[in-house]
This record gives structure tokens, C-alpha cells and sequence, in this order.
């Protein structure tokens, strides 16, 4: 089994995937085989959409002097 990167394209009141000839060849698959699909959205940053976005009151260099400062006693 391998894992391809591909681009939902519009074909007339549907959508399809088109599976390039490589990875065809690589899994020996031809015409009318029957394959396993599993279907997920790219998401371009997780953290970002499981965590929000923070708007922090100081620069970010100035809060790690203090958590250095706190930790290490620097």
C-alpha cells in the first residue's frame, strides 16, 4: 500500500481522484481492479486549527528571558 498526494477534480455533477501512473505501476494495479480508497482533507497547519491563534501582550523574545530567568536563574 502506498500513500499519493492528489487534487479533487470536478467530472460533471461528480469528483474524482486521478492516481498517478506510477503509483498504477508500482501496485500493479489495471484496469477495473478493485481498490481501497482512504479519503482525508490536507490540512496545511493542525496546531494551528487544534490550538487557535495567541496574541501575546509582550514579544516573544522578552517572554523567553523571563522563563529562562524563572527556570535556570540566569
Amino acid at each position: 500500500m502506498i500513500e499519493i498526494k492528489t487534487k479533487l477534480r470536478r467530472w460533471g455533477n461528480s469528483f474524482g481522484v486521478v492516481v498517478p501512473m506510477g503509483a498504477v505501476e508500482k501496485e500493479r494495479m489495471n484496469e477495473g481492479d478493485e481498490i481501497k480508497i482512504t479519503i482525508g482533507h490536507n490540512k496545511s497547519n493542525i496546531l494551528r486549527e487544534t490550538f487557535g491563534i495567541h496574541k501575546f501582550k509582550k514579544p516573544i523574545s522578552q517572554l523567553m528571558e523571563e522563563i529562562d530567568k524563572e527556570l535556570y536563574d540566569v
